[in-house]
């Protein structure tokens, strides 16, 4: 059972709401990059990306190194798995509750052909 903390759900959420910090994941999945390789990639000044990439890392989602006076990120270890079974519960609530209803609209859809129109 995956355990939920609601710091990590928190930072995670918060890093994955960014489209560039998610193009920034998408882009590392391919392979590592400088942030200086990230920055030209996205069209932004190495200050706006090392941002992006801070928030990344404290969700765990990029890990980076220091070599000289470039700074390589990659993927991190973590994986999304607490994030994938939280949003698996809603879509289970959700589903569940969009099943009932359509259990509703069958009936009433049935009385309606058996009674006729209601007035």
């Amino acid at each position: 059972m995956v355990q939920f903390s609601d710091a990590q759900l928190d930072a995670s959420f918060a890093a994955l709401s960014d489209a560039t910090r998610r193009g920034v994941l998408e882009r590392l999945g391919r392979g590592n990059a400088s942030i200086t390789d990230l920055a030209d990639r996205f069209h932004m000044t190495l200050t706006g990306m090392k941002k992006h990439v801070e928030v990344l890392e404290k969700a765990g989602l990029v890990a980076t190194e220091k070599v000289g006076r470039v700074r390589t990120c990659r993927l991190g270890l973590r994986a999304l798995q607490a994030e994938m079974a939280w949003i698996e519960g809603y879509r289970q609530l959700w589903t569940a509750r969009f099943d009932e209803l359509d259990k509703i609209v069958e009936e009433l859809k049935a009385r309606e052909e058996s009674h006729g129109p209601e007035r």
